[in-house]
């Protein structure tokens, strides 16, 4: 009836927890959080703290549009459920004609109505993409407030000006790019964030951890996680959560955002790319 499955969720922010994933992104694109309700994020946020217990950092998304001062205020009802770090939507903090010197104008606003509070970066590309600037990535991190960035450029020469313009301080670069990703690491890049950890986190889990000390077989799984990643996309979210019954979660396919047919040969599809997944898993000793 496209209520939130809290049964599903605990056991989704359990498997993932398992899985030896770095952090949960709870509330983000992947979760439709366009299509929650205020109440429903505060508490899918809460939920997802609680249920980790503390094992790994938990961010959500804080800014939903409208004015600064409301978006603020929307960030510390986030803070105050216990996440450890509230997500700014780049798209959010200026509009599509707007220029950088607004959108920083406008962050450092909010920046002065939430406190002390951590906060991180993502380019969503809903309602609009808003890549942003190395420049502005580093005026950011030296904030001291912006700790982490969740990128979605897709393309290795910002991906290294940004990774350099954050070089020597504390704020994390996360790529949600699967393409582009080992070559990221490899540039000093701190992770994956992107949906492809929603289908086998544990594959995203060992390349960033062992790319640098098994670079030939991270090179192999590399070109498998491209190739697969064109699957991954497809009819998603909806793909996701099919895939995630595959692989034996108790949840179901029902999204609010849209709920596409598959028909038989995109089931086998899936089927397949799970049986390849899981052997790669074994293979590599990841699970």
């Amino acid at each position: 009836d496209g209520a939130i499955d809290w049964d599903a969720l605990d056991e989704l922010t359990q498997w993932y927890v398992r899985a030896g994933v770095a952090g949960l992104f709870s509330v983000a694109q992947s979760s439709e959080m366009y299509a929650l309700r205020d109440e429903e994020r505060l508490a899918v946020a809460g939920r997802v703290v609680q249920v980790s217990g503390g094992r790994v950092p938990v961010v959500a998304t804080g800014t939903f549009g409208g004015s600064i001062e409301e978006q603020a205020s929307f960030v510390r009802r986030m803070a105050a459920v216990g996440v450890d770090g509230v997500v700014v939507l780049t798209c959010q903090m200026a509009g599509v004609d707007e220029s950088d010197d607004v959108w920083r104008a406008n962050a450092e606003r909010l920046l002065s109505l939430t406190g002390e509070i951590a906060l991180g970066l993502y380019e969503c590309p809903q309602p609009y993409k808003r890549l942003l600037s190395p420049e502005l990535i580093g005026w950011a991190a030296r904030t001291g407030r912006f700790r982490f960035h969740k990128d979605t450029s897709c393309m290795t020469a910002p991906i290294h000006a940004k990774i350099e313009a954050v070089r020597g301080t504390p704020f994390r670069f996360y790529n949600a790019n699967t393409a582009t990703l080992l070559d990221s690491l490899q540039a000093g890049g701190h992770g994956y964030s992107g949906i492809a950890a929603n289908y086998f986190p544990e594959l995203y889990v060992w390349l960033c951890r062992e790319f640098e000390r098994r670079p030939a077989e991270s090179l192999r799984l590399q070109r498998f996680l491209t190739v697969a990643d064109r699957l991954v996309g497809y009819k998603y979210p909806r793909s996701a959560k099919l895939f995630l019954g595959m692989r034996g979660l108790r949840l179901g396919p029902m999204c609010r955002v849209g709920n596409p047919e598959f028909v038989e040969e995109e089931i086998l599809a899936l089927e397949q790319l799970r049986d390849y997944a899981l052997a790669l898993i074994g293979e590599l000793g990841a699970g």
